[in-house]
């Protein structure tokens, strides 16, 4: 069973070595990502002009198990949205908390907002 889902912004500051990186990797091995975070991801690395062959290098060794995101968390990522819209969640952040709801898990992220929100998630931010 999964012990953290692993938000975009924390898989990003373990890939650029920033502060709470250390929190990421030791929950690597027990770890998932969503398959929607996960894009977000490559769609940041790409931004920043990583060619896609050295994305895949980056990504592939760490062993996160991805999620796809089925519709079950369709129905979960769209009933958190009352709950935490004020504090600006997206739909990409719905889904790391959604996942980690459905998987009993903590969610990993950068993102402060989520320590203000209550929807029945474990959230730890990593900085």
């Amino acid at each position: 069973m999964a012990e953290a889902v692993i938000d975009a912004s924390a898989l990003l500051a373990l890939l650029n070595a920033e502060t709470g990186a250390d929190i990421v990797a030791e929950s690597l091995s027990g770890g998932v990502i969503s398959s929607v975070n996960l894009s977000e991801v490559v769609a940041k690395l790409c931004e920043a002009g990583m060619p896609e062959k050295a994305i895949r290098q980056a990504l592939q060794p760490l062993g996160l198990e991805i999620v796809p995101f089925d519709e079950e968390q369709s129905y979960q990522s769209g009933f958190l949205r009352k709950g935490t819209r004020d504090a600006g969640i997206s739909l990409g952040d719905r889904a790391c908390l959604s996942l980690a709801k459905l998987l009993g898990a903590v969610a990993l992220t950068t993102d402060r907002s989520w320590a203000g929100i209550s929807v029945g998630v474990k959230v730890k931010v990593i900085r």
